[in-house]
């Protein structure tokens, strides 16, 4: 694994969830479990499954698969929150318990390969899985959250219409090297 290759997916994951917590900011408990159908996953559901999803990928991950016995996935899809405190703390745990695994890798581990299903993934593999899926399931909760705020939302991004004001500003700069959410 590339010396570099760590920092910057965990500065991703970061970045993805800090995305989330923007979006939990701007809503009130009716839009946590808002659907727009009875078939649909409010954003308290997605945020059960994708820390589901964290806890049981991240326990172990070195020495276990990543699909726990104890993971009850169709469950995730049921919710059983009563509060967005619920949801919230709930978010927390699963990155929690990703970024505690993420620093258990070394230059003497990192070659390890581990197991999702019985599939065999070296850890960068693993890790670009997760990080897909979570991006993905964090941009439906973005868009719900925009979509239930309505005329209230707050851009996470540029805003439309500001992007010759916002790239002016970053090319006034002298070049450097960073990573893009450090002026987060």
């Amino acid at each position: 694994m590339d010396a570099s290759y760590l920092p910057s997916a965990i500065k991703q994951f970061e970045y993805y969830k800090l995305l989330g917590d923007k979006t939990f900011a701007q809503l009130n408990r009716d839009q946590f479990f808002w659907k727009q159908n009875k078939e649909d996953s409010s954003i308290a559901i997605i945020v059960k499954h994708i820390s589901g999803n964290m806890r049981s990928r991240w326990t172990c991950f070195l020495t276990e698969d990543g699909e726990k016995e104890w993971r009850n996935r169709d469950d995730e899809f049921i919710n059983s929150f009563t509060s967005q405190e619920e949801v919230i703390a709930c978010w927390e745990m699963g990155w929690q318990c990703l970024f505690n695994a993420l620093n258990t890798i070394t230059k003497e581990n990192s070659d390890t390969i581990v197991y999702i299903r019985n599939q065999g993934h070296s850890i960068t593999e693993a890790i670009n899985r997760q990080l897909c899926h979570y991006s993905y399931h964090v941009g439906q909760i973005v868009f719900l959250g925009k979509l239930s705020a309505g005329d209230d939302w707050k851009s996470l991004s540029v805003a439309k219409g500001n992007s010759k004001e916002y790239n002016a500003e970053k090319f006034s700069k002298e070049k450097s090297r960073k990573h893009f959410t450090d002026d987060l």
